[in-house]
């Protein structure tokens, strides 16, 4: 073979290797980036999810037929992530200040008649700060979680629902297992001048249903997983249980069931009681 041609193939070789190892580190620097959200709060779709008692009562102020025509049966699904707001440590190794965003739906898809509406959604922006500990108890890692939320429906009036929170986690993660203990502090808010008024408090007895604080148990074994979530009040004895379990369904995802009892299901929901019951995929890991 000529030199031309060997000396052509041999560049060509080359450069194809440079390309190669190029777009190798570039997905290296994407994995590591710290400026590129990442999953938040477990992210699922509920394709069904049913309710015992569904919350007529809130929707006979404004749309009594609104409200006689709602389903128990609708589409629930979760959107979480975060993205680091730092690249470098702040006030120790591994710390972090995050900024992250949370929205949940609920939607009436099999309600044709009434045109099939977003029943609910929430939205959840946060600013929080993370830093390991050097605690290590069973051989877990210890995260303490300083946080400002604030979350509410976007509604007017008669619907609508908001809180700010200011929150510090301490969590414990092994290899299998998780646990977190979550107590929070409600900021106060002028109430409002009349019942009908935009200004001051929607929902002064929240803390009433939701409680000042919540913990969380996760496990993780071969093929399934479950979290539990209890939040709730001691002085009114109110609260609310999530649990959710998932199972290998597709290759990349996990199927997940979720079961929710007491109040809080949604921010519209906060002081009604109920029982509801979801099938679906999740997106993310569940803990």
């Amino acid at each position: 073979m000529p030199r031309g041609p060997i000396r052509r193939l041999l560049i060509a070789a080359c450069s194809i290797a440079v390309s190669v190892t190029a777009r190798a580190d570039d997905a290296r620097n994407v994995i590591n980036d710290p400026r590129l959200f990442r999953a938040h709060k477990p992210n699922y779709i509920l394709p069904l999810s049913t309710t015992n008692r569904v919350n007529r009562a809130v929707y006979t102020v404004e749309d009594t037929d609104l409200a006689a025509r709602l389903k128990p049966e609708e589409v629930a699904f979760q959107m979480s992530l975060k993205v680091q707001l730092n690249a470098d440590p702040l006030l120790r190794g591994g710390d972090a200040v995050f900024f992250g965003f949370t929205l949940k739906s609920w939607w009436q898809l099999y309600s044709p008649d009434i045109s099939s509406p977003f029943r609910e959604t929430n939205y959840q922006p946060e600013v929080f700060y993370t830093a390991p500990l050097r605690l290590v108890p069973f051989g877990a890692d210890t995260t303490l979680t300083l946080g400002l939320e604030h979350q509410s429906n976007g509604q007017v009036q008669a619907y609508s629902r908001s809180w700010n929170r200011l929150y510090a986690e301490l969590a414990l993660r092994t290899e299998r297992a998780f646990f977190a203990v979550r107590p929070w502090y409600r900021l106060p808010e002028d109430p409002k001048p009349s019942p009908d008024s935009a200004l001051g408090d929607d929902n002064p007895d929240i803390d009433d249903f939701l409680g000042r604080g919540q913990v969380q148990l996760g496990w993780r074994g071969e093929r399934i997983e479950i979290s539990s979530t209890l939040h709730g009040s001691l002085s009114t004895g109110k609260g609310g249980l999530r649990l959710m379990l998932t199972y290998p369904l597709f290759k990349r995802f996990r199927g997940v069931v979720h079961y929710v009892d007491g109040y809080g299901d949604s921010l519209i929901d906060y002081n009604h009681k109920q029982r509801r019951l979801g099938l679906g995929v999740l997106l993310s890991d569940l803990f």
